[in-house]
């Protein structure tokens, strides 16, 4: 193995560790008060409303494109139990599976108590990789 194979591992595991430790960081943070009248623009209240069909769903998948900046380029959440990525072309065929488990760690510890379903996309968009954690048994299965 290079040294820049070993490098870039390095990197990708820094990223996925950090994913984790603020993940559970963000989910004890206090959210603003999201019952006054929005004062952004129509392009920016959809782009939010892209992200999730809920506040948390929101709040989440805008956390996870910007932590991990060129890893994961777009990131949605659908009725607080499904978490969607688009990885970028920097992410190795060989290292999707470790950055889908720590997602799902992730997205476990911010929505706990139910059962869980990571997406994972291809930067052309095509599903690569689904990842569903059950929460009776803890376990994650892959397809």
């Amino acid at each position: 193995m290079s040294l820049a194979e070993r490098s870039r591992k390095v990197l990708l595991s820094i990223v996925l560790v950090l994913v984790l430790v603020v993940s559970t960081a963000c989910s004890a943070a206090p959210t603003a008060d999201r019952t006054s009248v929005p004062t952004y623009s129509e392009t920016n209240q959809y782009s939010e409303l892209s992200r999730g069909n809920s506040t948390r769903g929101q709040d989440f998948g805008q956390w996870v494109v910007q932590t991990a900046q060129g890893v994961v380029s777009d990131a949605y959440v659908r009725d607080d139990n499904k978490l969607g990525v688009v990885i970028t072309d920097s992410v190795r065929p060989d290292e999707v599976r470790t950055l889908t488990r720590s997602l799902v760690e992730g997205f476990r510890k911010n929505f706990p108590n139910r059962d869980l379903k990571v997406l994972v996309y291809a930067p052309d968009k095509k599903l690569i990789l689904t990842a569903n954690y059950d929460n009776a048994s803890q376990q994650i299965e892959y397809q």
